[in-house]
């Protein structure tokens, strides 16, 4: 951190402004712009002087955030992390039925009340993110470390305000400050979410895409080639075409109409046809 330091006084280093006031503007705009691409943003801050401005904030731009507990795997191990969602849903749906009065034991209704607040306080935050978030906007360094390891396993960029006894080279986007009060939380964290909204005014009209949690929706396979009407096994019907098969760029063959014979004997219904109107 000692590009970042102005000085020190009675042992206590005094971080340079200049240097805070340009990380600030470099995460606002490349926020701004993640957003206006189309992707969604992380905030992260579970020590007690950030729990409350980080849900404040999040909340008002729309975000998804993590308040409480960083769950080991939120972001490695996603696919289990929305399981966990569902669950929570399925809960919230226990207790709103009629159900729950009259189907269950006071000891087992006291088992799925805990299970449902203790759900409900680490995943709240995050139960709309439905993909993996663009960026990730952590406060302090040291304390959300192992979020911070998970989004550069992940390849996800991550802005952090982060005081002199961490280390700037773990984040992507430093924003050297103090991380400890709760106004110097609060003003930093208000501008990353001006940010967001910035982008999310920018963002172009889109069509909506269905989104899953191993990744994106490519959308429909596409439509199956009709294949000719057949008649028997393995027989193409008279005066129709072959079609190629696996999608090859062989050329369709005509099929040639039987040779008139001298004899017209008749033939049962769905026998196959033999001679001339077989492919070679």
């Amino acid at each position: 951190m000692k590009p970042y330091i102005y000085g020190k006084r009675s042992g206590i280093h005094i971080i340079d402004i200049r240097e805070t006031l340009r990380g600030l503007l470099r995460a606002r705009k490349f926020i701004a712009q993640a957003v206006t691409n189309g992707e969604d943003v992380l905030f992260v801050g579970t020590k007690r002087q950030a729990r409350e401005v980080i849900q404040e904030e999040a909340r008002r731009c729309n975000m998804h955030f993590v308040s409480e507990r960083w769950l080991g795997g939120t972001l490695t191990n996603f696919r289990t992390i929305r399981s966990r969602l569902q669950r929570l849903e399925e809960l919230e749906a226990l207790v709103a039925s009629p159900q729950w009065e009259a189907g269950y034991s006071k000891k087992m209704k006291a088992a799925l009340a805990r299970e449902l607040k203790k759900i409900r306080r680490n995943l709240d935050g995050i139960r709309k993110m439905n993909r993996l978030p663009g960026v990730v906007v952590v406060v302090d360094l040291r304390k959300e470390h192992n979020a911070v390891q998970e989004a550069r396993l992940l390849g996800i960029p991550t802005v952090a305000l982060l005081d002199t006894d961490s280390s700037p080279d773990q984040a992507s986007i430093p924003i050297p400050g103090n991380d400890d009060s709760m106004r110097s939380i609060a003003l930093v964290m208000r501008l990353m979410a001006d940010a967001v909204a910035e982008g999310l005014r920018s963002r172009p009209e889109r069509p909506e895409r269905s989104e899953s949690a191993e990744g994106p929706d490519y959308g429909a396979p596409p439509a199956r080639r009709r294949q000719p009407r057949r008649v028997g096994a393995g027989r193409v019907s008279v005066g129709e075409t072959a079609a190629p098969r696996n999608g090859s760029a062989t050329a369709e063959l005509p099929v040639a109409p039987p040779a008139p014979s001298d004899e017209a004997r008749p033939v049962p219904d769905g026998a196959p046809l033999s001679g001339e109107g077989e492919l070679p």
